[in-house]
């Protein structure tokens, strides 16, 4: 009951700020439903194609990542296309690393919002205070004298609830942005690490 009446207190800007909240939480969640999809299904691929690999059998390690759409086997099907043209390690290399480039921003997608929505609902509430003081003193200003103290301190309190507000939404988003941050950064790192245990496999004489 006393979350409710904190929430209607607070003026227009509660709804604002929690609507930047539910969208940061929905961005929040896609993502990082998406990445434990993709670190399990990039383990998966990376796991059946190894004996392939150390067996030597090219061909059927390319089917394998051709069918299947994950960002390492993307990142490998480049590799596997230099290296049927028998070209050079540094050309394989290169191949590689332009399907990193390719897949990394699909990775880093969105969770950057994560922290500009942080700083909007900080901003909200800062706002939102400085306009429910403003309508404090200007309500006072007419006021009994023997009341204005009581009714700015009401009011100040009422106007602060928004602040609140921005921050319990600001924390928690900027808390789950370094989360899924890092998570990014070392899926990323596996999927570069596979790269290059793959390109030294497939190049090994």
């Amino acid at each position: 009951m006393d979350l409710i009446k904190f929430f209607q207190t607070g003026g227009p800007f509660m709804y604002a700020i929690l609507a930047v909240m539910a969208l940061g939480l929905a961005i929040a969640l896609e993502r990082l439903i998406y990445l434990l999809s993709t670190q399990a299904k990039t383990n998966k691929v990376w796991k059946g194609i190894t004996p392939m690999l150390k067996a030597n059998d090219l061909e059927r390690a390319e089917l394998a990542v051709s069918r299947t759409n994950t960002p390492l086997a993307r990142v490998l099907v480049y590799g596997f296309s230099r290296k049927k043209s028998s070209a050079k390690r540094e050309l394989i290399e290169s191949a590689m690393d332009e399907g990193i480039m390719e897949v990394v921003p699909e990775l880093e997608q969105r969770t950057h919002y994560l922290a500009t929505l942080a700083n909007i609902a900080t901003l909200l509430g800062l706002l939102g205070t400085i306009i429910g003081l403003i309508q404090a003193f200007t309500a006072v200003a007419n006021a009994d004298p023997a009341e204005k103290a009581d009714m700015l301190s009401a009011s100040i309190s009422v106007a602060m609830n928004t602040t609140a507000f921005g921050l319990t939404a600001a924390i928690p988003l900027i808390l789950i942005h370094s989360y899924l941050s890092t998570k990014t950064v070392r899926l990323v790192d596996n999927i570069e690490m596979a790269a290059v245990k793959c390109l030294n496999l497939m190049t090994d004489e």
